[in-house]
């Protein structure tokens, strides 16, 4: 495989006023949803990179944002622990999903089990019905903060990256616990199964991205990959990379079967990237959209030639 690819940047989304923490791609193609510090939930047009509206207001940060296929809604979780629900066919808000007191920091479908998790800093991650919105169970998973879930392929393994430094995998069956990964040094901020399924990747404030194998839950692999906290993992959705967004400013490319760095996005590399901490990155096809502290959203279009 060829691995020459290009990237160079397309467009920047200004509007927001203070840090932006989270992305989402609509479940309607060309629209991006942002949240951050601010007192909205923002929407954009992907296709003429502009700012459509904000969709509503909110009284605390805003942390995770989800979109579930097949289901006319957003959702957005609070630093205060409310998770509101935006219905695109009424375009209204829902009665807001009261459970969490803490910061909700991810949320995530399971679509064979119409269930929704939402993660928290209590430790534990909420289970929910999609098709009425009621609270299912309370999976009591860790003492500490729970930061980010991915939901494995065939929809049988979830994925917890905890402040307390460990990955717990749990059985999406029964919500039981199957393995505690233990390998970073500090929180994991990322967690994401590759879309094989064949293994897992963890990114952590440690700097280190680590692979771990998803039938034996070994460790393959520790990469030193950037100078501070690894904030975001994305995979591409067809070609064999993915991509890690840093607290240390820039973007790196790493091939999904070998492992290897094949470009850094970055103002030392002559990019016009960020300038602060970058907080999240979402693929649209071939472009990658990374947004965080410095408040713009940039569009970087990638070329890969095979």
């Amino acid at each position: 495989m060829n691995h020459e690819l290009t990237v160079q940047k397309t467009a920047e989304l200004n509007g927001h006023g203070n840090p932006v923490f989270t992305l989402e791609l609509s479940q309607k193609p060309g629209i991006l949803f942002s949240g951050g510090n601010d007192k909205g939930l923002v929407e954009w047009s992907l296709k003429n990179n502009a700012f459509i509206k904000v969709l509503f207001a909110v009284n605390a940060s805003i942390y995770a944002i989800h979109c579930p296929l097949d289901y006319p809604y957003l959702f957005a979780g609070l630093r205060n622990g409310d998770v509101l629900v935006f219905d695109f066919i009424k375009q209204q808000l829902l009665p807001v999903l009261k459970h969490h007191r803490s910061p909700v920091f991810d949320i995530k479908t399971i679509p064979n089990k119409k269930e929704l998790l939402i993660a928290s800093e209590d430790g534990t991650v909420s289970v929910w019905n999609l098709d009425n919105l009621g609270l299912l169970h309370t999976i009591k998973v860790s003492k500490d903060t729970i930061r980010s879930i991915s939901i494995s392929a065939d929809q049988q393994l979830a994925a917890f990256g905890l402040r307390n430094n460990q990955i717990h995998i749990y059985d999406l069956l029964d919500y039981s616990l199957i393995k505690v990964l233990d390998g970073h040094t500090m929180a994991v901020f990322s967690v994401q199964f590759h879309p094989s399924g064949d293994y897992l990747v963890s990114g952590s404030r440690d700097a280190q991205v680590k692979i771990w194998d998803t039938k034996s839950f070994e460790l393959i692999r520790s990469i030193p990959a950037h100078l501070f906290a690894v904030n975001s993992i994305a995979f591409h959705p067809k070609q064999p990379y993915f991509a890690t967004a840093s607290m240390d400013k820039s973007i790196k490319l790493w091939g999904a079967d070998d492992f290897k760095l094949y470009k850094i996005v970055s103002r030392e590399k002559g990019y016009d990237s960020h300038q602060l901490s970058i907080n999240k990155i979402v693929w649209n096809g071939d472009q990658l959209i990374s947004t965080g502290d410095d408040k713009k959203i940039i569009i970087w279009d990638f070329t890969f030639d095979d």
